[in-house]
């Protein structure tokens, strides 16, 4: 396999521009370069700008174009150019100093080099959890085992899960660490079981310290995957390790989990996180222009904090995707600019005080009557496109206008899975950024979606 970094990065150009589509690469992917490759770490840059928007949106995308190319064992982390593209070595000279990291970890979800607790902004809303958190970062299987962090998305749980292993791995003194998904659990698990591979399996999730965990209510309804899970859990606490877990509910609201498995999570300490105040949202602001060196003026930062309230990440996808648009159009980023940007993003990006949250039964009902679909033909397993291509935009839609979890939507799709409701999320962000008929339409229906009352289906063919 070739080391060279401009081969690298023609390679995994080739394969990005096949998977997204050539309008979509250009505005987001083209940018970027490869910056080292070490393996199994592959170091991509991005500009400043843009480099959350494409770590967040295109993470995913980046590890598996990656895997394909250089090896299933392959580590994709995105980092800021260091200085305007005419200051950098060319392609070809391939060699960048990247910006220091925190010393990696081998497991299956890499921790966030950002994700510290000092970048993170502690408000009335979190202020316990973060508490928690430091306490078992400084006393692991001493202080809360297990801690469960939970809240509605994009509220910091993954930024306290991550900071307590970045924690332990900068001052553990020989932690061990092990930082997986939920779902990259599942798949462990059912791949061991294919490969007959157990022994390996249970070794790799019961020999270590510290067991950070995200998204545990992706375990609902996997069987086998809970009994696991609930024997790892077990052996964990037996040898006194710490168990650190992430969920979108409380343990006493994931209903479809295995009663034991709610008991052992509850047996801790559960901290809750809620939406942040005004002056949490604008210290995360702040932060993130300082800590990628924007120029973003007081003005803008107040605007996007009253706009964006529901969720940090919302808040951080704002900011980036406002800088982003000012940078590409070559425009000053103002509060007008500001504006249309929010405005793109749909009324799920703004505040929700006053309005309504929509139902999934709204959504489906709103997108069958600008389909003239009936809600059986939505809900079928047609995968006909006069049908396809309406039901992803209900899911994205029921996605970003509603609090319901991804599960819980595929099941309201005619008992589909998480899967496939995470498919036509990437789907139709990926055809929203090159298409902008479609991208009308779907702000057409996330307006009145915003307006709507409980109960207020829109009228749909008989």
């Amino acid at each position: 396999m070739t080391s060279n970094h401009a081969d690298i990065w023609d390679l995994l150009a080739a394969e990005l521009r096949g998977a997204v589509g050539h309008e979509l690469f250009d505005i987001w992917l083209a940018p970027l370069t490869v910056a080292r490759y070490d393996a199994p770490e592959l170091l991509i840059e991005a500009p400043a700008q843009t480099r959350a928007w494409v770590a967040d949106r295109f993470g995913r995308l980046l590890q598996t174009s990656a895997a394909a190319i250089l090896g299933d064992d392959v580590r994709v982390s995105v980092q800021a150019c260091a200085g305007p593209a005419s200051e950098r070595p060319s392609r070809s000279a391939g060699q960048h100093k990247p910006a220091p990291q925190p010393a990696p970890i081998r497991d299956d979800a890499p921790l966030g080099a950002k994700h510290t607790f000092d970048q993170f902004v502690i408000g009335d809303a979190n202020r316990f959890a973060h508490g928690a958190a430091l306490a078992v970062a400084e006393n692991p299987g001493t202080a809360y085992n297990p801690l469960f962090l939970c809240g509605p998305p994009g509220v910091g749980k993954t930024h306290l899960l991550h900071a307590i292993g970045t924690y332990l791995t900068e001052h553990g003194t020989g932690v061990r660490v092990r930082s997986t998904t939920a779902e990259g659990f599942a798949n462990a698990f059912i791949a061991a079981l294919q490969s007959r591979s157990m022994d390996a399996f249970k070794q790799r999730f019961r020999n270590t310290d510290v067991l950070l965990v995200d998204d545990v209510q992706f375990l609902m309804a996997k069987a086998k995957t809970e009994e696991e899970f609930f024997h790892t859990f077990n052996a964990l606490r037996d040898i006194g390790a710490q168990v650190v877990l992430t969920s979108d509910r409380s343990p006493a609201d994931l209903a479809a989990l295995e009663e034991r498995l709610r008991d052992r999570f509850a047996s801790g300490l559960v901290a809750a996180i809620a939406a942040p105040d005004r002056a949490t949202r604008l210290t995360v602001l702040r932060k993130r222009v300082a800590l990628d060196h924007l120029d973003v003026a007081p003005a803008i930062l107040e605007f996007l904090a009253d706009r964006v309230t529901s969720n940090l990440r919302g808040l951080e996808a704002a900011l980036v995707r406002a800088v982003a648009f000012a940078s590409l159009a070559q425009e000053p980023l103002t509060i007008e600019l500001a504006t249309r940007v929010l405005h793109d993003l749909g009324p799920a990006a703004t505040t929700t005080i006053g309005r309504h949250a929509p139902s999934v039964e709204d959504v489906q009902d709103a997108t069958c009557a600008a389909f003239g679909l009936t809600r059986e033909e939505l809900l079928s397993s047609t995968r006909a496109a006069r049908v396809a291509w309406p039901r992803q935009i209900a899911m994205y839609l029921a996605r970003e206008h509603t609090d319901v979890s991804l599960p819980a939507i595929g099941v309201r799709f005619g008992g589909r899975g998480h899967t496939t409701v995470m498919h036509a999320c990437k789907r139709t962000s990926a055809r929203l950024a090159a298409d902008p008929e479609a991208s009308a339409l779907v702000m057409r229906l996330s307006t009145q979606l915003s307006t709507t009352r409980p109960g207020d289906h829109a009228d749909r063919p008989d």
